[in-house]
């Protein structure tokens, strides 16, 4: 049973510091004969992350939701939102943490390749997003303009760095064309980028249609990762 994120006594999501969480010694995983290195490496990380930790504790899916936390706290997109569409959801933190904070009557829909269980207040499709179905069921669930698309797809990783990042980038335009088609005015884009941020061609478009473009890594973004977060705000209709 997923626990439900905890609130404030205003009634938003409860800002936790996951550096607080965490104190004293670390876990350390002992290499098993089933488990490989990498395997015992990762479960480590799991293990002495002070975000995985802060997740379970707040009833989150995964520590990811802290991100868009972060990155709300910064640029205040989440506040007063009516319409929100999340774009590769799952397992659906992201999602968890809109429903919150945009509480109320607000529309809220996800999408992802993967299921995703079912969370209170939103819609989940579990879709393509790269199909022309997927957009099309996405329109036909939409209310009306929306105020917020957000998405933290990603390429699959070829361990090839150029690769990954013209693969994920691909997903970004693809996120931006169909936020082009739905955003009201002065609504907020939210995309992951990796290592090299976002390419000229696809920057010099985005500010055409937005007053504000800029890239974020939050804290919840481990160290070692090369993602960052591309936040436009201020879309303006065409």
């Amino acid at each position: 049973m997923i626990k439900k994120p905890k609130l404030s006594k205003t009634g938003k999501v409860r800002r936790v510091d996951p550096r607080g969480i965490t104190r004293g010694k670390k876990t350390r995983v002992k290499t098993a004969k089933y488990r490989k290195t990498s395997s015992t490496r990762w479960l480590q990380r799991q293990l002495n992350d002070p975000y995985v930790a802060a997740a379970k504790n707040d009833g989150y899916r995964s520590r990811a939701a802290y991100k868009i936390i972060e990155l709300d706290e910064k640029f205040g997109f989440l506040h007063g939102a009516k319409s929100v569409v999340d774009l590769g959801a799952a397992p659906g933190g992201w999602t968890q943490v809109a429903a919150k904070q945009c509480a109320g009557n607000v529309s809220i829909v996800g999408i992802d390749l993967l299921e995703v269980a079912p969370v209170a207040g939103a819609q989940m499709l579990e879709m393509d997003f790269t199909t022309d179905e997927a957009e099309q069921a996405l329109l036909d669930l939409i209310d009306g303009p929306v105020d917020l698309v957000m998405s933290d797809m990603a390429a699959s990783t070829t361990g090839h760095q150029n690769t990954d990042y013209i693969r994920t980038i691909g997903l970004v335009e693809l996120a931006f064309h169909f936020a082009k088609k739905v955003l009201c005015e002065n609504g907020t884009f939210v995309a992951k980028v990796f290592a090299g941020g976002t390419d000229n061609e696809l920057l010099a478009d985005l500010k055409k249609y937005f007053k504000s473009v800029r890239h974020f890594k939050p804290p919840a973004s481990r160290s070692e990762s090369k993602e960052t977060y591309l936040v436009a705000q201020g879309f303006k209709r065409k």
